[in-house]
């Protein structure tokens, strides 16, 4: 049994209301709850700090939750909810980002069990491949590299891994490079010790809230998505592409 979480806010810096941005006629924010509900969770919650978000949620007979305006990260308004509703310590909840409205639900699975097979991991999140350069360089994409048994070594919006030798030889190749699929699955252990911890120096930094994880010492074990993710929003170019291929799916 698993639960899912989908954190969202409504003052998005590059994209001010995109949970309520329709794609398809539809707030983007009830397209990704319509994901987790196939994916097969017990419960699947939306916790929010805006009212607006609130009611859209509820008037489509989606569970929400209002949680505090002062959260900095999407861990921090699901470990409100997890300390409310007195979940147990080794249960597994998903964070799902409330801008991923074509993120295949088995992927939500497959996050799940991968955590649920890894003992020594608090969190596990999944990456694919990066085949473009641009996409390597973009700072909107964040990059993850592991060990060798799969366990995260760093996040970073910066090109990582950097290929010293090759990155003069021609055509960009770098196979190594990884991009990092905004989910996550936590133990309730770990989600409610991180987000009681303040924000770590990289976090501020990077702006990456799983880096406080890592430098508070927790393992987080990556996978390769075991399907193609689709495209997630963070800017208006990619909030009409993501519409396009909606409307295209739906026959609109």
């Amino acid at each position: 049994m698993f639960r899912v979480v989908i954190p969202v806010r409504h003052a998005a810096t590059r994209l001010p209301g995109k949970p309520l941005a329709l794609l398809a006629g539809t707030p983007m924010i009830l397209h990704v709850h319509r994901i987790a509900l196939r994916a097969g969770a017990a419960e699947v919650i939306v916790a929010t700090d805006d009212e607006r978000i609130r009611n859209a949620c509820a008037d489509a007979g989606a569970e929400v939750e209002m949680t505090s305006e002062l959260h900095l990260s999407g861990t921090d308004r699901i470990a409100e909810i997890a300390g409310r509703r007195n979940w147990p310590a080794d249960d597994i909840v998903v964070n799902v980002q409330g801008d991923e409205p074509m993120l295949p639900p088995v992927l939500i699975g497959q996050a799940v069990n991968l955590l649920a097979a890894t003992p020594g991991a608090a969190i596990a999140t999944l990456a694919s491949p990066i085949e473009l350069e641009a996409e390597y360089r973009d700072p909107n994409v964040v990059k993850v590299v592991t060990r060798d048994d799969g366990m995260a070594l760093y996040f970073s919006r910066a090109p990582i891994p950097f290929d010293r030798d090759g990155a003069s030889a021609g055509p960009w190749s770098n196979r190594a490079a990884r991009r990092h699929l905004g989910i996550y699955a936590y133990r309730v252990s770990a989600l409610r010790a991180i987000s009681a911890a303040p924000q770590a120096a990289l976090e501020r930094r990077e702006r990456l809230e799983q880096l406080r994880a890592l430098a508070m010492g927790f393992s987080i074990v990556v996978a390769d998505a075991i399907e193609a993710p689709g495209p997630g929003v963070d800017t208006p170019e990619d909030l009409a592409r993501v519409n396009a291929l909606l409307q295209n799916r739906s026959g609109g």
